[in-house]
């Protein structure tokens, strides 16, 4: 793309956005046959082990409803966001999940991150028949162990991940992998399906080292990877997750293996933090690249101005306060593909919440656009799971330098379930 189609792109989705924007609040809404807001019920870690992401997911989320608000909001109606604590917990998740669809009288429950919030809401979600859109990447919804009314068509999971990034561990980094994972139900997936994914390429898992989400100190931990070990898997959440690659450093020094890491173990932190230097050279996977890269798009400038995003992943407001980018374009995505799934459905109201659901069970190609700036993919209706691009970045001289793009047919995988022939 030229500089000139690059500035024409990004002039005509400004101007299409100021023109929304620049009419009285009134006449936005002027054709709606309801003034009543469309209310999303937003579940969102504001406490226990989530908060970092749930204040970027609160962010964006806000930042997605204030654009989709000026151009018009969904069929002529503006939308509301009712955001409830469930405070990382499952018991807890329940309950809000109740309360969206009992009190606060919401249309969608939506935001989900920690997938065992996600495993312990969902079935209440079922029960109350409201539709569920989290964003969440654990295998939990396409493995059909969840329900018709529970959906992810903003992130990508970790078994595709995983699969898209076992080939370039094994033929770049090493072929002898210790694992080191969050013990529930994310650090699983990673446990189970890397495990199967660097096998098939040649590769074997010498240890599998699960540390309690809520763990402050990792030392005890590292003797148990064994000598002969060529890659470090790393993947860790958490407020301690500084802790964490900080200990790791002094652990190993200049002379550990190769380190290849899923920026969980990174994000909400700043990667020029003192004692991260050890970093230096190794491999990272991201969703959506903290740093700015050469090629980024017109899409991705603007979406980082609206969540107020710099170009190393923090905060405009606050260069302290590092972003969890690499998850957080979750919530803006799904936000879209609920009102292009209300507007394709004609919704109304919580009567429609099955053809909600159908709506989006039909979409397919999702193309890259301002709506979705992570890049192109593709919607699995059957196991309402979405697939995409998947990026690895390299620590270059500080920076986090984009060094390989998956293309989304190495995402794939056969469907576990059909999620269409459950009845609602």
């Amino acid at each position: 793309m030229t500089d000139k189609t690059n500035a024409l792109t990004r002039r005509g989705a400004l101007k299409t956005l100021g023109a929304a924007a620049s009419l009285p609040l009134w006449a936005r809404y002027a054709s709606a046959q309801s003034a009543e807001p469309i209310k999303i019920g937003f579940q969102v870690h504001r406490t226990g082990i989530g908060a970092a992401y749930g204040r970027w997911y609160d962010r964006t989320t806000q930042a997605a409803v204030a654009m989709i608000n000026e151009a018009g909001g969904i069929n002529g109606r503006p939308v509301e966001i009712i955001a409830e604590d469930d405070g990382t917990d499952a018991k807890r998740g329940a309950e809000v999940v109740e309360k969206f669809a009992t009190q606060h009288n919401c249309d969608i429950a939506f935001g989900t991150l920690f997938s065992h919030v996600v495993i312990g809401s969902a079935p209440r979600a079922g029960e109350l028949k409201i539709p569920y859109f989290v964003v969440s990447e654990g295998h939990h919804v396409a493995s059909g162990m969840l329900n018709r009314y529970t959906l992810q068509p903003g992130i990508t999971d970790v078994k595709s991940q995983v699969q898209a990034m076992a080939p370039f561990v094994a033929e770049n980094l090493g072929k002898k992998v210790t694992m080191v994972f969050p013990d529930f139900a994310f650090g699983h997936d990673h446990r189970d399906y890397f495990t199967a994914a660097i096998e098939a390429n040649g590769g074997e898992v010498l240890e599998h080292i699960a540390i309690p989400p809520t763990e402050t100190s990792f030392t005890k931990y590292f003797p148990k990877i064994p000598r002969d070990t060529e890659v470090l898997y790393h993947v860790m959440v958490g407020p301690a997750v500084l802790t964490f690659v900080k200990e790791l450093g002094e652990f190993f020094g200049p002379n550990g293996p190769q380190m290849f890491g899923f920026i969980d173990s990174l994000e909400a932190v700043n990667i020029g933090s003192p004692g991260l230097e050890f970093l230096e050279g190794s491999y990272f996977w991201e969703g959506m690249p903290h740093h700015a890269q050469d090629d980024q798009s017109e899409f991705e400038t603007i979406y980082r101005e609206k969540v107020g995003v710099d170009a190393r992943g923090a905060s405009i407001s606050d260069p302290k306060d590092v972003s969890t980018y690499a998850h957080m374009f979750g919530c803006w995505e799904t936000l879209h593909v609920v009102k292009a799934g209300m507007e394709a459905a004609g919704y109304s109201g919580p009567q429609d919440r099955a053809a909600l659901i159908e709506a989006v069970e039909a979409m397919t190609d999702m193309p890259e656009s301002l709506e979705h700036p992570q890049g192109a993919k593709v919607f699995n209706g059957k196991t309402h799971q979405v697939f995409g691009h998947q990026y690895i970045t390299q620590v270059q001289d500080g920076m986090l330098k984009k060094v390989h793009t998956t293309s989304i047919e190495d995402t794939l995988y056969p469907d576990e379930v059909d999620y269409t022939t459950q009845s609602f």
